[in-house]
């Protein structure tokens, strides 16, 4: 007959009322000891320090954020984490919060307008302070909650002073290609916007309207678009509609959609079409031919606004926006004018 086997039975782990126990304390001072509180008698804290090292004990995090209304953790709420420029400034932000020891909670509003006050609050509730990247709320729908859910940074939108800001110079950026493609002989161009609830697509919108003063010679011609490669792939009919002989599209993935039905349709670029885009997301030297774009440090974007939102949380005002200027990066999409 085969011998029996002992039941193992787990391991109870240590708690801090074992800890309490065995030091002949409080469970409130081994609580204040373990948080590193400096108002228990330094004999009294070493009996519990001794008694920690004797039993082994490792106090709950959870408790321990409780007991120190603090958690280590920031929350961050972006519109759409499926675009690649997104993720680059939400790496930003996790690399340089990690680097001043904190973990990052993540959500994404699916380009959800009307959620992301709810969505922006209760991932607050959670973390010690809050990044919204390029939230698509009002202006007066994100003054109103800013003040609730302080600390807060904010990329790419403006506050009046009412928060963090870390953002990238649109309206500059998108001059500076259509001076580019003004430079190959190009004088009716297209511009594929963004989604309307985009504040950085009304950048660029006000951008081109001071360019067109300063050249009226020029046409460009604003078609609707989006954000995605879709809306870039459905909009050829629109710019070959147009006479565009150029293209501006509202980022790199609506521009490398486009190239690809441009593919599809045997439509040389950019002998006979040029195309560009913006921020210069990995994918853009990539494509066929590589896309002409403004570079844009988002990453850098990502890690300027934890380090303004993280001199805020240790008592440092700093209500001055971060400005990145984008850098104009030529490759083989843009050409002369036919």
């Amino acid at each position: 007959m085969a011998a029996k086997r002992a039941r193992k039975h787990p391991v109870r782990e240590t708690t801090i009322q074992d800890i309490a126990a065995h030091a002949g304390v409080s469970k409130a001072t081994v609580s204040r000891v373990v948080n590193g509180v400096p108002t228990v008698a330094e004999d009294i804290a070493e009996r519990v320090r001794a008694s920690v090292a004797e039993l082994g004990y490792t106090p709950s995090q959870t408790a321990r954020s409780l007991s120190l209304g603090v958690s280590r953790t920031i929350g961050v709420l972006a519109p759409d984490l499926a675009n690649p420029m997104f993720q680059q400034v939400l790496h930003g932000v996790h690399r340089a919060a990690a680097a001043d020891g904190y973990r990052v909670l993540v959500a994404d509003t699916l380009e959800d307008e009307a959620g992301e006050t709810g969505a922006a609050q209760d991932i607050r509730n959670r973390t010690d302070a809050l990044v919204l990247i390029a939230p698509r709320m009002t202006r007066p729908e994100l003054l109103d909650l800013l003040p609730r859910v302080q600390p807060v940074a904010v990329v790419n939108r403006t506050t009046g002073r009412n928060a963090v800001v870390a953002q990238v110079d649109y309206a500059a950026g998108i001059q500076v290609l259509a001076r580019h493609l003004v430079s190959l002989g190009h004088s009716r161009i297209a511009f594929l916007s963004g989604p309307e609830a985009s504040r950085s697509n009304h950048e660029r919108q006000h951008g081109l309207t001071a360019f067109r003063e300063e050249h009226p010679g020029i046409e460009i011609m604003e078609l609707a678009g989006g954000s995605s490669f879709e809306h870039g792939y459905d909009a050829w009919e629109a710019i070959r509609a147009s006479g565009a002989t150029a293209v501006i599209a509202f980022n790199d993935i609506v521009a490398l959609g486009l190239l690809g039905r441009l593919d599809e349709e045997g439509v040389h670029v950019p002998e006979e079409l040029s195309v560009t885009g913006f921020d210069d997301i990995p994918f853009s030297r990539f494509s066929a031919p590589p896309l002409t774009t403004m570079t844009v440090d988002l990453s850098g974007v990502g890690a300027a606004a934890w380090r303004e939102l993280h001199a805020e949380m240790t008592g440092e005002e700093r209500r001055d926006p971060v400005v990145f200027m984008p850098v104009l990066t030529v490759r083989g999409s843009t050409g002369p004018r036919a």
